[in-house]
């Protein structure tokens, strides 16, 4: 139990987050997008989200700026998270503008929000949980695209709020997290997703 507990943090670590809002969207979409456009879409994320945070944080490791993939202090998350904000603010300009898939756009600016606030949080030496942030921010917009394109994903729905719940318990097993922190993750990955579903849904 103790193994699998860790391991909930490795498997469904925040860095794979924006991917997993990324396919369910284009898995469920009920819109005609050339296969070509969503290769290109999930090819350029799959750099942008994935492969290049991957390096840079072999690089931060390398010169001394953090120490794990979990960025336990707060100190250690304030260049990452820095680093992740200009990736997204990339995205958002230029893989996925608004004209294209506006649902997609928003979904985004929403990931850029939640960063900045935990940004702003780690600099105020405050650790709010990314494992939060990441798992609670594509729930919410799994939640907006049932209702946007009449779709019912209640086994999904369903498997989210669970996978919430394990990744909650492993933070708090592993000592990692307050309940503090973990409620604020909560509400940092939310709320700026609810919010933002008032332009697009």
């Amino acid at each position: 139990m103790n193994q699998l507990l860790k391991s909930i943090s490795f498997i469904f670590h925040p860095i794979l987050m924006p991917m997993l809002g990324v396919v369910f969207y284009f898995s469920k979409s009920p819109r005609f997008i050339p296969i070509e456009i969503i290769q290109a879409k999930i090819i350029s994320l799959l750099i942008l989200t994935i492969a290049l945070p991957i390096l840079l944080y072999f690089l931060l490791k390398n010169i001394g700026r953090v120490h794990s993939i979990y960025l336990d202090t707060a100190k250690e998350r304030i260049v990452p998270l820095f680093l992740n904000g200009c990736i997204t603010l990339l995205i958002i300009n230029r893989v996925l503008p608004p004209t294209e898939i506006i649902e997609l756009y928003y979904f985004f600016v929403g990931i850029l929000i939640s960063t900045l606030a935990c940004f702003i949080l780690a600099i105020l030496k405050f650790k709010a949980s990314i494992h939060m942030i990441g798992i609670t921010g594509v729930t919410m917009f799994y939640i907006a695209l049932s209702i946007h394109f009449s779709i019912n994903v209640n086994g999904t729905l369903a498997l989210m709020f669970i996978i919430i719940g394990a990744i909650a318990t492993s933070r708090l097993h592993v000592k990692a997290h307050t309940n503090i922190e973990l409620l604020f993750g909560f509400f940092i990955g939310l709320l700026p997703q609810l919010i933002l579903v008032n332009y697009w849904l």
